[in-house]
């Protein structure tokens, strides 16, 4: 039995929780489909849309890796420092489409919980899959800290998201069309 065994249940549960919100992320894009998008904010929705689906997805393969049957840490370990590594590039990504799209200025929160803590969160897998070895124990517990970290900034800016369609709502088709 491997250091992952105690563990089990909380992935479970974070995975279980992404996958439900990864659902809910599919509801929202389809009931607010109809809405008229400019180039502008299709490069927002890509800043500031796209990478909470990200971070549900990373929760949800982590459980994936954390809660398969592996003899040993070496595996799940490569596989969560890959993961990690993999985030902090997606990560600069998001930060430099944020710095190009024109659509929003974003303020300091969204650079908090868009670009800072996401980011932390990444580095933190991906320091901790290298930690395993001679800190199997500390590690695993750095490497919730970041899933429900991911987990939280996904809500959080899935809310944000939300948020901003309905309270800066746009015209729908049908009213845009009206308007011609």
């Amino acid at each position: 039995m491997t250091e992952l065994a105690g563990w089990q249940n909380f992935y479970v549960i974070m995975g279980s929780s992404a996958g439900a919100l990864i659902g809910l992320q599919f509801v929202v894009i389809t009931l607010i489909a109809n809405r008229v998008i400019s180039p502008g904010q299709q490069q927002a929705g890509d800043a500031f849309a796209t990478p909470a689906v990200v971070h549900f997805a990373t929760v949800l393969v982590m459980a994936a890796i954390l809660t398969a049957p592996w003899h040993g840490m070496n595996s799940p370990s490569a596989c969560v420092g890959a993961l990690g590594a993999a985030g902090v590039v997606y990560e600069i990504i998001v930060i430099r489409r944020m710095r190009r799209q024109t659509a929003y200025v974003p303020m300091l929160e969204d650079w908090m919980f868009h670009a800072v803590l996401p980011f932390a969160a990444y580095i933190l897998m991906a320091v901790s899959a290298l930690e395993t070895r001679s800190h199997a124990y500390q590690a695993m517990f750095a490497v919730a800290a970041a899933v429900l970290l991911l987990l939280l900034v996904g809500i959080h800016n899935a809310w944000d998201a939300v948020t901003y369609h309905i309270f800066h709502g746009h015209q729908t088709r049908s009213d845009a069309d009206a308007d011609r």
